[in-house]
Order: C-alpha cells, then sequence, then structure tokens
C-alpha cells in the first residue's frame, strides 16, 4: 500500500512513539503518554484497515475513525503542552503534523461519503 495519507501516518506514528519514550524516560510519564500513543499510532491502524475494507461503507466507515483518533491525539497533545511536559516548538511541530493528517483524512471521508450518497440515489 502506497498513499500519501498512509504514508504520513506512519511518520506521525513513529514521532508519537519517540516522544512516548522520551515522556517515560524523561519524566516517568505514562498515563497521558500511553493515551497518546493509542491514539496517536492508532490513525495509521485504521488507515490500513481502510485500504483493506470490504465494503465502500466500511471504507468511509475506518477513514472516519482515524479522524476521530486525530482529533485525540491533538486533546493529548494539547494537555501535555498544557501542563509543561513538552516544549512549544515540540508541540507546534508535532500538532501541525496531526492537523495536516486531519486535513486529508477530513478530505478523504467527505469525497468517499459523496460517492456513498450518489451511488445510493442512483439506484442502488
Amino acid at each position: 500500500m502506497a498513499s500519501i495519507v498512509y504514508d504520513k501516518s506512519k511518520v506521525f506514528a513513529l514521532r508519537i512513539v519517540k516522544l512516548y519514550r522520551h515522556l517515560n524516560s524523561q519524566y516517568n510519564e505514562t498515563v497521558i503518554s500511553k493515551q497518546l500513543l493509542r491514539c496517536g499510532t492508532s490513525i495509521g491502524a485504521n488507515i490500513t484497515e481502510a485500504e483493506y475494507a470490504i465494503s465502500k461503507r466500511e471504507f468511509v466507515m475506518k477513514m472516519y475513525i482515524a479522524l476521530k483518533e486525530c482529533g485525540e491525539t491533538i486533546y493529548w497533545l494539547d494537555l501535555l503542552f498544557d501542563s509543561e511536559y513538552i516544549t512549544e516548538k515540540q508541540y507546534r511541530s508535532i500538532k501541525s503534523d496531526c492537523e495536516e493528517l486531519m486535513r486529508l483524512l477530513s478530505s478523504i471521508t467527505k469525497t468517499a461519503r459523496e460517492r456513498l450518497n450518489k451511488t445510493k440515489y442512483e439506484g442502488f
């Protein structure tokens, strides 16, 4: 599988893993960082599942779940920044990557939903 959103989600997941390791080793922070690890890495996992979906409806659902995970990831990043576990530079950089993924996923889900609805109204 080679797509822009997949590639970007994988690079993002690797950044999340590195941030998780840093937070654990530097601050012994395990609660927030574990939540961040789960949602930040599940973005790419859901994109991968979408690529192998058995229906268009399942594709849309999995991509939408990936989009929701981006939203949750931003929440945990905000919390880490506000609680001073990460610097503003770190925060802006990784949040920017997450927002880029959100824009891509938002566009994909919107287009896929429109196509799904168009097919439904054309006699399906």
